[in-house]
């Protein structure tokens, strides 16, 4: 099948937004840098790179007579919200295992951001003690044994809706997106960062840029500090993602690249090159981003242009996936 014949339930505004930083291009001396803006995409509770992901997933759910979206996460996930967020507009329930994915001391980290907002939105949500990992995880599978045991029809929405069959798709249509709006601006985007953890936002790029006819880079950084595991989801979600849209060939080893030295040691902790990353971003352009993933892709994007890996001739698009409400939980890093 071709992406084309995939069904598909609309829930973004359209295209998301493509605009130059420039600012911070005049800052940084290098490569000119563009951000196409995840962020900003959908009216459903801030919307984000995952709300692209569920529109492929939603006609799924509801041809199966789903009841229940059930999804897994961090306490402050992103992706939880949106899942809560789609959820209440189709009508289902949504039941959120949140577990404690990142050792953060804020005393407020279970009551603010992303689950303040899926809770405002109705969502059950489940507080459950259990380490960073982005495999199937047991309380997730104790959540839609307890739905169906009641009764209710569950639909299982892996940790950033990577590991299901059809969690490339939402990226593979972005490579396309970005092609048509390239032809509206006038330009060529050679090489784009995006921030990798669960795998399917890089690999759903990898796959829909491969079937194009201009070659690009396609760099993940990882914020997962888990780079082995983080780069075979990435080859795998991409291999499956360019078969399912009968891309016609195998993906060369060389299309799939996730470069480490953003994530510091653990997922969801801030390094001091994450901070300074988003202070720039803020100070130079009024954009904001977050601790978790874009302040360390976009770290990563600041290194590469200053050290000359990334040519000073290249246009970069810059992939920002959203995530802000979970700075909430991170109001100690700034303390004035």
């Amino acid at each position: 099948m071709a992406l084309s014949d995939f069904s598909r339930y609309p829930l973004l505004f359209g295209p998301s937004p493509v605009h130059p930083l420039e600012r911070l291009t005049e800052h940084l001396g290098g490569a000119r840098i563009w951000a196409k803006r995840e962020d900003c995409n959908s009216g459903l509770a801030f919307g984000g790179n995952k709300t692209r992901k569920l529109e492929y997933l939603v006609p799924d759910a509801l041809a199966q007579g789903a009841t229940h979206l059930v999804s897994i996460g961090g306490v402050q996930s992103n992706h939880t919200r949106q899942v809560a967020a789609v959820a209440a507009k189709l009508g289902l329930k949504a039941r959120l295992v949140q577990e404690s994915w990142v050792d953060w001391p804020d005393s407020v980290n279970d009551r603010v951001g992303n689950i303040l907002l899926s809770r405002i939105m109705g969502a059950e949500v489940e507080l459950v003690q259990a380490g960073f990992g982005i495999g199937f995880k047991e309380s997730w599978e104790n959540a839609l044994e307890e739905i169906r045991s009641a009764g209710g029809v569950p639909y299982a929405i892996p940790a950033g809706a990577s590991d299901h069959r059809l969690g490339g798709l939402g990226f593979a249509n972005w490579a396309d997106e970005v092609a048509q709006q390239e032809a509206e601006l006038g330009i060529f985007f050679d090489t784009i960062i995006v921030c990798s953890v669960t795998g399917s936002t890089h690999a759903g790029m990898i796959a829909g840029f491969a079937g194009q006819s201009r070659p690009r880079r396609v760099l993940g950084i990882d914020a997962s500090a888990k780079i082995d595991e983080t780069r075979a989801q990435v080859e795998k979600i991409a291999r499956n993602t360019a078969e399912l849209i009968d891309l016609g060939r195998e993906l060369r080893d060389d299309e799939i690249t996730v470069l480490e030295g953003w994530a510091g040691d653990y997922y969801g902790i801030p390094v001091q090159s994450t901070l300074d990353a988003m202070r720039l971003t803020g100070g130079l352009e009024g954009v904001i981003i977050d601790p978790v993933y874009e302040g360390k892709s976009m770290a990563g994007l600041i290194d590469l242009v200053r050290t000359g890996v990334i040519d000073r001739d290249s246009d970069v698009l810059y992939a920002h996936l959203g995530g802000q409400p979970a700075i909430n939980a991170y109001s100690a890093l700034f303390p004035r």
